[in-house]
């Protein structure tokens, strides 16, 4: 398979040039040896992706880096054999050859994502990005975590060397036996589900079935909620507003005893109204799916607990372990993989679920809070876990958006306004269309009525963000034009 040349302008290779090496970048001369390379390309795939540059100088003393390519193409098949043995060219690998007029060589851009296998380099050994350092991967321990992480084996098949009745004769399994599957016997359906093999219960059999299971895994499978009484990006004992909560029990009622835990904490959060103080409210839906969410998908096999942080601003979930496989904090409203695959796939079964549409929790979760006008949730991978902070910002006024859309097309329809704006009400839009008109932001396209009225940029369009002042805003939902001195 041909590998792409590009030719990159002058703004691109200073960009290029101007990157430093981290987590996600390398740059290596043409003297560098390929199967060094496969180290970084390796631990790039083992990690969170990365991209690495061949034909660039590090001038460690200056701080700063020169183009100096490959004189051929030819001359960087040897880095491109060794890469492709490795990892043949696909759906994680990509290799481009950058060229800039005026300046030497070829620069070969190897381009890798996050991978759902674990890469070995030419040495055999595993290595793992951090920073701006490949580490290897070297213990049994170390190489079965990356495993959990990848999403190759999970821990919710691990055994535990516990009595089997404290899941085959659980008020939780009893019930659950009785509504959902009344004539089997409980260790019989059991070891069917591959939660008890072998007289012994799994991680998964444990985390659903039996009544305590946080006896049974301490600190992980635990929900701390915290309130504190602060706007800063951290919470601290002061403004802690009193111990965190510990919410316990089997995964289907930790569930819900959780989100009503944080409804709680929630319905104490204050903000300044216009005549008083008001309760500050977030989407239901939002609140019970990511905590959902942070309890099927969490990595089990990291010893902390989920901890549920009430702001008086935002609210944040954060859950142990890293996103599995291929997912990331960019793909995951797209791209499905369950790391508990058999804790997702029985909680299914209980009555009125907690995950009730499988694989779509969290989309339901982003489109709840923009139904209430609030800004998505933002996700945020860290080292050892996944941060989720829902933040009580709206979103731009539904005039903003409306502007905002006419910088990139010449006119725009009552259609496109309710779209953008997520108001579904046509007379809404319509009186929408008027105040800015009548501000001379819009103007009507002539021609056109009812229901192929088309609006355009007014006269005073060009000078709409001119005129915000945060200190005066107008029922139009746009900053009031400043006053004249």
């Amino acid at each position: 398979m041909p590998v792409e040349r590009v030719r990159i302008t002058d703004e691109q290779r200073d960009l290029v040039l101007r990157q430093s090496e981290g987590h996600f970048l390398e740059v290596k001369s043409i003297e560098v040896l390929p199967a060094r390379l496969s180290k970084t390309v390796a631990a790039f795939a083992n990690a969170d992706g990365g991209e690495l540059y061949i034909g660039i100088d590090e001038d460690k003393t200056a701080g700063r880096y020169s183009w100096r390519g490959f004189p051929t193409i030819e001359a960087g098949n040897s880095h491109l054999q060794v890469f492709e043995d490795l990892f043949p060219l696909g759906t994680d690998f990509a290799y481009t050859f950058l060229e800039c007029e005026g300046y030497p060589g070829i620069i070969l851009r190897v381009s890798v994502l996050k991978t759902g296998a674990i890469k070995k380099a030419t040495d055999g050994q595993i290595y793992l990005r951090r920073g701006a350092q490949n580490l290897p991967v070297s213990t049994p321990s170390a190489v079965k975590q990356l495993e959990y992480t990848k999403g190759l084996s999970s821990f919710e098949s691990e055994l535990l060397n516990v009595d089997s009745s404290l899941i085959t004769n659980s008020i939780p399994i009893i019930e659950f036996m009785l509504k959902v599957v009344p004539t089997a016997d409980p260790a019989a359906w059991l070891s069917k589900q591959q939660v008890l093999r072998d007289g012994r219960p799994t991680v998964a059999g444990v985390v659903l079935f039996a009544e305590e299971p946080q006896a049974l895994l301490p600190k992980r499978c635990g929900i701390k909620v915290y309130r504190y009484r602060t706007k800063d990006s951290t919470g601290s004992r002061e403004t802690l507003a009193a111990d965190p909560s510990t919410v316990e029990g089997h995964a289907y009622s930790q569930i819900r005893e959780a989100v009503s835990k944080t409804t709680s904490v929630i319905g104490e959060v204050r903000k300044l109204g216009s005549d008083a103080l008001e309760t500050i409210e977030y989407p239901p839906d939002t609140l019970h799916e990511i905590i959902t969410n942070a309890v099927l998908h969490r990595d089990y096999s990291v010893a902390d607990d989920i901890h549920v942080r009430v702001y008086d601003n935002r609210i944040e979930v954060e859950s142990p372990g890293r996103l599995p496989a291929h997912i990331t904090p960019r793909n995951i409203l797209t791209e499905r993989f369950a790391r508990n695959g058999t804790i997702v796939r029985l909680i299914n079964k209980f009555p009125n679920p907690p995950n009730k549409d499988v694989g779509e929790g969290l989309n339901t979760a982003f489109a709840a809070m923009t139904k209430l006008g609030l800004k998505e949730p933002v996700i945020v991978e860290k080292e050892n876990s996944v941060l989720v902070t829902i933040k009580h910002e709206p979103l731009a006024s539904p005039e903003e958006m409306i502007c905002v859309f006419l910088e990139t097309h010449v006119t725009i329809r009552n259609k496109e306004a309710r779209e953008i704006s997520f108001i579904h009400e046509d007379h809404k839009i319509r009186s929408i269309f008027k105040r800015l008109v009548k501000r001379e932001l819009l103007e009507k396209v002539p021609g056109t009525d009812r229901s192929t009225t088309t609006y355009a940029r007014g006269r005073q369009f060009l000078g709409w963000k001119r005129t915000v002042d945060p200190r005066s805003t107008t029922d139009d939902g746009l900053a009031a034009p400043p006053t004249e001195p």
